[in-house]
C-alpha cells in the first residue's frame, strides 16, 4: 500500500516516537478492510514503539483507533487514511507518541484546559485540500485532552452515512451529534469557538499593545509580503488577519508563481506564514476588523477596532483584506448551501461522484471545475450568463471533447432548486428567447469570480462602485497614513504574484510616509538674487 520511498520516510519520522503507541483496528472482509489491514501492519512493521491489533468493536467498520499506551485518548479513523490524509495520519502517531506539536504554547494551554464532554465527527474526502486542517485540528485536541473524542470519516467510505446526514460538502464537523462547522477550520479557530470567554482575552491582549509603525489588515499575499517588507525597514509591524493565507487556503493547484514550478494553496498560505515569522511581525491571527478611524479624528494615529471590541493604533495602515467568492444571489442558493450548494469542487467533487451537477460561471475557474468534476460526476453543465464563454481557449476545447460536459450560454440562473433537504435542479432563463428552463440536478458549483471584503470601510476610504479600494501608484488611499493592497483595491488583474507586489509596494508606500511626516517642518528660506 505505501512505496518503498513513503515507508522510508515514515519509518525516519517513527524515531521520533517517545512513548509507545497502539493501532487497534476494526475490521471485516470487505476490500477497504484489508487496505486499513496492510496499511496497520505496514506503519507496526515499521518501529518497534508501535503495536498493532485488531480486535476492535466500532461500529464503524473499518475503522481503527490511534492511542498512547495507558492513556485513555479517543482518535478513531474510519478511513484509509492517504491521499491528503496521509500526513494527518503521520502527525496523529507523532504527537500521540509524545513528539511535540508546532503549535502556540498557549494554543495547548487553551485545549487542555477545555471542561466538557466534546464527542467530534468530522467528514472528509481524501481529495479535499482543506479537510487536513480540520482533521489534524481535531486529532491534536483528542490527543491533548481526554475530554476531546475525534472520529475522522471519509464520506467516500462511508456514502450511506453521509446521504443519511444529508452532507454534501466536506470538512464538515459534528459535536455531540449537532452540526458544529464546515469548511476549513484551524485548531485555533475551533478553540475559540468552544472557549465562550476567548473574546474578552482576545479584547484585553489587543488593548494592552502599543502603537505600530505599519499595522497590516489581512493575511493574504498582499499582506504577507507588506509585513516582510514593513519588517525588514526595522520598524514595528504588526498584522491582524481574520485567516492567515486568506483566499490561497482554498486554491488547489499554483503554478504561476515566478520562480515557484508548482505548489498548493495551503502550503503556499503555510510558506506566506512561515515567512512573515521569520521577521520580527507581531502576528494577530483569528482577528476581524470592523472600523478603521483616520488619524485626523483620533490625534495623529490610526484606529482599526476589531470585532471583539479591541482597538488596535498604527501610526499608518495597509489594508489587504482580499476577496471572497460571489454569490449568485438567487433563491435557493444560501437554503442549500453545503447541501448541494458549492465552491469548491476539489474538496466537494467526490461526494457527487455519479450525479449530475451544474457549474455557474464560464470563466477560467469554471471551466477548471467542469473539467475537474467530469472524472467525478456522471454529467456536468456550465451555465454561463454571457454570449460566449470567458475562458483560456485551451480550457475551452478540452471542455467540450469532454463527452459527459454541456455547455448552454446567454443563461440566466433564475434560481436554485431543492426538495427542502437537498438540491434538486436549477432554473436558467434563455437571455435570447426569453425560454424558462430547468434542469434536473444533484448539486451546483458557483464560479462566477471575486467580491472584495470591503464593506467594513463604507464612509472611510474611497471605494470604487465595485466596492475595491482606490489606490494611487504608491498604495495609498485618499486617508494620510491608510494604503491598500491586492484583491481589495482597484489594482486591475486579480493574481496571487500581482497581489504579493502589491503588497510590497505598498510597505514601501507606508515607510515613504512615514519618514516623510516624521521630519520637522523647516523655516521657509528665501533666495534673493542680486543684481551685479
Amino acid at each position: 500500500m505505501l512505496n518503498d520511498q513513503l515507508k522510508a520516510q515514515l519509518q525516519a519520522y517513527l524515531q521520533k516516537l517517545v512513548y509507545p503507541i497502539t493501532l487497534t483496528g476494526t475490521i471485516s472482509n470487505e476490500p477497504s478492510s484489508a487496505e486499513v489491514r496492510s496499511l496497520l501492519e505496514t506503519i507496526g512493521g515499521l518501529s518497534e514503539k508501535v503495536s498493532v491489533r485488531f480486535d476492535g468493536q466500532d461500529a464503524r467498520s473499518p475503522s481503527f483507533t490511534v492511542a498512547r499506551d495507558g492513556t485513555d485518548m479517543s482518535l478513531r479513523f474510519a478511513a484509509v487514511p492517504l491521499g491528503h490524509e496521509f500526513t494527518s495520519l503521520v502527525l496523529a502517531l507523532l504527537w500521540a507518541g509524545g513528539h511535540p506539536p508546532k503549535v502556540e504554547a498557549d494554543v495547548i494551554e487553551s485545549i487542555q484546559a477545555l471542561d466538557g464532554d466534546y464527542s467530534f465527527e468530522v467528514y472528509m474526502s481524501l481529495s479535499c485540500h482543506n479537510c487536513p486542517d480540520v482533521v489534524q485540528a481535531l486529532s491534536l485536541m483528542s490527543i491533548l485532552n481526554s475530554k476531546v473524542k475525534t472520529v475522522v470519516i471519509d464520506g467516500g467510505l462511508y456514502q450511506d452515512e453521509v446521504a443519511a446526514r444529508k452532507i454534501m460538502a466536506v470538512p464538515m464537523v459534528f459535536l455531540n451529534g449537532e452540526l458544529f462547522g464546515s469548511g476549513r477550520m484551524t485548531v485555533e479557530e475551533i478553540v475559540a469557538k468552544l472557549d465562550t470567554k476567548s473574546d474578552e482575552k482576545d479584547k484585553a491582549k489587543i488593548d494592552a499593545k502599543e502603537a505600530f509603525d505599519v499595522l497590516v489588515v489581512g493575511g493574504g499575499p498582499a499582506g504577507a509580503a507588506a509585513a516582510v517588507y514593513a519588517a525588514r525597514k526595522g520598524i514595528r509591524t504588526g498584522l491582524a488577519a481574520e485567516r492567515f493565507g486568506g483566499q490561497t487556503n482554498d486554491t488547489l493547484g499554483i503554478e504561476n508563481y515566478i520562480s515557484v514550478l508548482e505548489t498548493d494553496g495551503p502550503k503556499f498560505a503555510a510558506d506566506l506564514e512561515r515567512h512573515v515569522k521569520h521577521y520580527d511581525v507581531d502576528i494577530m491571527n483569528l482577528q476581524r476588523a470592523e472600523k478603521i478611524v483616520a488619524p485626523s479624528q483620533v490625534g495623529g494615529l490610526v484606529e482599526v477596532h476589531m470585532a471583539n471590541g479591541g482597538v488596535l493604533k498604527s501610526r499608518s495602515v495597509i489594508l489587504s483584506t482580499g476577496a471572497r467568492w460571489r454569490n449568485v444571489n438567487v433563491p435557493g442558493e444560501q437554503e442549500y448551501k453545503n447541501r448541494g450548494v458549492a465552491y469548491c469542487p476539489h474538496c466537494d467533487g467526490p461526494l457527487f461522484k455519479g450525479k449530475a451537477v451544474a457549474v455557474i460561471g464560464g470563466g477560467n475557474s469554471g471551466i477548471e471545475a467542469a473539467i475537474d468534476l467530469a472524472g467525478v460526476v456522471s454529467h456536468v453543465t456550465v451555465v454561463e450568463f454571457a454570449d460566449q464563454l470567458k475562458a483560456d481557449a485551451v480550457l475551452v476545447a478540452k471542455a467540450r471533447s469532454l463527452p459527459n460536459v454541456t455547455i448552454i450560454t446567454n443563461a440566466q440562473t433564475t434560481e436554485i432548486n431543492g426538495d427542502g433537504n437537498q438540491v434538486t435542479g436549477l432554473t436558467y432563463k434563455d437571455r435570447v428567447s426569453g425560454q424558462v428552463h430547468q434542469l434536473a440536478l444533484q448539486g451546483v458549483f458557483v464560479q462566477i469570480g471575486l467580491v472584495p471584503n470591503t464593506e467594513w470601510l463604507k464612509g472611510t476610504v474611497e471605494l470604487s462602485k465595485y466596492g475595491e479600494i482606490v489606490v494611487d501608484s504608491h498604495g495609498a488611499t485618499n486617508v494620510p497614513g491608510v494604503f491598500a493592497a491586492g484583491d481589495c483595491t482597484t489594482t486591475p488583474y486579480k493574481q496571487i504574484v500581482i497581489a504579493a507586489g502589491e503588497g510590497a509596494k505598498a510597505a514601501l508606500g507606508a515607510f515613504d510616509y512615514l519618514i516623510r511626516s516624521s521630519v520637522p517642518a523647516q523655516d521657509t528660506v528665501t533666495t534673493v538674487a542680486v543684481a551685479a
